[in-house]
């Protein structure tokens, strides 16, 4: 998008997202990233589809944002992502109901096992691995079409620091492998897809208190697990989703094929 483009009174506004329809996979959890980023997107003005595989709770998650928000702003579609039928589905469902338009593609839909190197079976690496990478390319290939209709579009990923050091979150190899082949199909996409106006980008967090980090120990004990930390906590999902908030935004128009950390500092690079 050409910087002219840019409209300041939405930038100022905290409208960052009006008029837009951003599709948001693994938003079914009241705790999630998901969750929290379409609560953050829809108050910057935008339609929110909600994904995940649990089509009762996802639909919920829809209808507790719309009452949330006095709007009928979100809904919620059943997507298991590691199923290319399944995702046609669901952004055909989602292009039905948006007229059309489909702007911000989150993919953020994930899973994860504790296993040691030589515990990893075969079955193990596919489940981990179709849903984190292969499902990340699947959903962004169903909704390309439409972001190609309208020349122009914004697909963030939802890598992990896992990816960047090795593991010393939670989950096993298998896991850091998928979360870091996330990161290499960014910037593949990102390279392939910006001269039509699409851009790519990920985000790794660092622990960030969610159901899917959930180790048995309460919130207290996983802030401490930071303590040694620049800031020494854990994250808000809510925080991550300000991270997706900017690149799916005109604010990082001019960003493509980076990774934001969001982790508070537990890993520089």
């Amino acid at each position: 998008m050409d910087a002219s483009a840019l409209d300041p009174v939405r930038i100022d506004s905290g409208a960052l997202l009006a008029g837009r329809m951003a599709v948001i996979s693994g938003a079914g959890r009241p705790r999630g990233i998901g969750r929290a980023t379409a609560r953050l997107f829809m108050a910057h003005g935008a339609r929110v589809a909600l994904l995940d595989v649990d089509e009762e709770e996802t639909r919920a998650a829809a209808a507790d944002l719309n009452q949330t928000t006095g709007t009928d702003h979100a809904r919620g579609w059943a997507c298991n992502v590691a199923d290319a039928a399944a995702c046609a589905a669901a952004i055909d469902g989602v292009l039905a109901w948006s007229g059309g338009r489909l702007d911000v593609l989150v993919n953020n839909a994930g899973l994860t096992q504790k296993r040691g190197v030589a515990e990893i079976s075969e079955a193990d690496y596919d489940t981990i691995t179709d849903v984190v990478l292969r499902g990340t390319l699947l959903l962004s290939q169903a909704a390309l079409p439409a972001m190609r209709a309208r020349h122009g579009g914004s697909i963030v990923n939802v890598s992990s620091m896992s990816a960047q050091q090795g593991g010393g979150i939670f989950g096993g190899a298998h896991y850091c492998a998928a979360k870091a082949g996330v990161l290499g199909l960014t910037r593949a996409m990102a390279r392939e897809l910006g001269s039509e106006g699409i851009r790519v980008n990920a985000i790794a967090p660092g622990l960030v208190l969610t159901d899917f980090s959930r180790t048995g120990r309460s919130d207290d004990d996983k802030h401490a697990s930071g303590a040694g930390w620049p800031l020494p906590r854990a994250g808000h999902a809510a925080e991550i989703a300000g991270a997706c908030l900017f690149l799916a935004s005109d604010l990082s128009s001019y960003v493509t094929g980076t990774t934001i950390d969001v982790n508070g500092g537990a890993h520089m690079r």
